[in-house]
């Protein structure tokens, strides 16, 4: 029997802990879901008012954190919610790039590669392709650097199928589910129709430098199950070969990243000291200084690939505040983001900083904008009720930043970044 003698003793511990900061607590409870945010929403727009009105139409969901900085300049951090439900299923669509850009940095480091290092992919299966060359790199050569600033500025698809098979599946699942991202599953390729077995297979993949192999991995396959026993179908209809079928669309295999899960991450990119140790990623400091580059550059911004300069605008994957503009935006507000749209989802996840007024937040939204329920039918309301929306909330937010009180200007120096190449 323990003395209550220890009992004080134990909850005297956990207090200490609690007050220093050893004690973690969990993400759920640090969520404020009370009105404020559908206040501070409906106040600053009338569009957003209409979607907010009918959350469970468009799948609403939002995560907001103000972030506050003590004389040392030291976060502390205030997160709301709007409508959040871990249960409720959303297509991540090309959010899911994030982590592998992360997981593939992290695996260069154990392996100690250096990112730049060209990688080279194979194939030993029929609905394989390998990977030898890349035109859009300075140097012609693939590498996991190059494969990440292309997820990064303009959401490649193949780079990420190709980090993707590099990590591995179940590396890919594991590494997400120990680090205390539990809610997330990634599953398949993007832009790809080799089915839910083959996805399991990831292609053999070499290092090389300066003409010899530093490191050869085969191909892999996963043998575990990551989808939920619970079937999910969505919609009305779709389109199967230009054909219309009449019953709703199956999404039981398909990626998921709760939108939580997608807050915690951006908050372990930008804040990892803030975070729990196994929640951060085993980057360097010119890891960082990469990701902060690249999430947060705009396309013209880079002479390599080149195309960016010519077909990409500043508004490209910028959907938050933004709303995917394509006029030219102000260089000293920048969105260090990940964003995604597809089967009519459409989503963003941010750290937004305002350098010359000293703002800084993070803000994560989904929203569902499909208003014929038919899916694969390229119609989506993407540009009439999704991109407006996103608009609209990260300006709803940022003019709140703007006019509320800081005790302390932030030294935002961390996140600034040259932005060249």
């Amino acid at each position: 029997m323990i003395s209550s003698d220890n009992i004080r003793s134990l909850s005297l511990k956990l207090l200490t802990c609690f007050l220093s900061g050893m004690l973690a607590i969990p993400a759920s409870a640090q969520i404020h879901n009370g009105q404020f945010l559908e206040k501070l929403l409906k106040k600053h727009s009338q569009h957003l008012t209409s979607v907010l009105d009918n959350p469970d139409k468009y799948e609403v969901q939002i995560l907001y954190t103000k972030i506050d900085r003590n004389k040392k300049n030291e976060p502390h951090f205030t997160t709301y919610g709007y409508h959040l439900n871990n249960k409720q299923y959303f297509y991540p669509a090309s959010t899911v790039k994030l982590p592998a850009v992360l997981l593939a940095l992290e695996k260069v480091n154990k392996l100690k590669i250096d990112k730049n290092t060209p990688m080279l992919t194979g194939a030993d299966r029929p609905e394989q392709t390998d990977v030898k060359t890349d035109t859009t790199a300075e140097n012609k050569l693939p590498s996991v650097a190059h494969y990440a600033k292309k997820i990064l500025l303009a959401s490649d698809n193949d780079a990420f199928n190709r980090l993707y098979e590099f990590i591995g599946q179940a590396d890919f699942n594991d590494s997400l589910h120990a680090k205390g991202y539990k809610n997330v599953r990634i599953t398949h390729r993007l832009e790809s129709s080799i089915g839910t077995e083959n996805n399991r297979y990831t292609n053999p993949v070499k290092f090389e430098k300066d003409g010899k192999v530093i490191y050869e991995q085969p191909g892999k396959y996963s043998d575990k199950k990551y989808t939920g026993t619970e079937t999910i179908k969505k919609g009305k209809g779709y389109l199967k070969n230009g054909i219309l079928v009449n019953e709703p669309f199956d999404f039981t295999e398909k990626n998921f990243f709760a939108l939580d899960e997608q807050h915690k991450l951006l908050k372990a990119i930008f804040f990892p000291e803030s975070v729990p140790a196994r929640e951060r990623f085993d980057l360097s400091k010119e890891d960082y200084s990469f990701l902060y580059q690249y999430m947060s550059q705009f396309p013209v911004e880079t002479e390599f690939p080149a195309h960016y300069t010519d077909d990409y605008y500043d508004g490209y994957c910028k959907f938050l505040l933004f709303g995917g503009t394509k006029t030219r935006l102000p260089r000293h507000i920048r969105l260090f983001n990940k964003a995604g749209d597809a089967y009519g989802y459409l989503l963003d996840n941010a750290y937004i900083a305002d350098f010359e007024k000293g703002i800084e937040f993070m803000l994560t939204a989904v929203i569902y904008c499909n208003e014929d329920q038919i899916f694969n039918d390229d119609k989506y309301d993407y540009e009439t009720v999704g991109l407006p929306f996103m608009r609209d909330l990260g300006k709803a937010v940022f003019d709140y930043e703007l006019g509320r009180h800081r005790s302390t200007r932030p030294d935002l120096s961390n996140f600034e970044v040259r932005y060249d190449k």
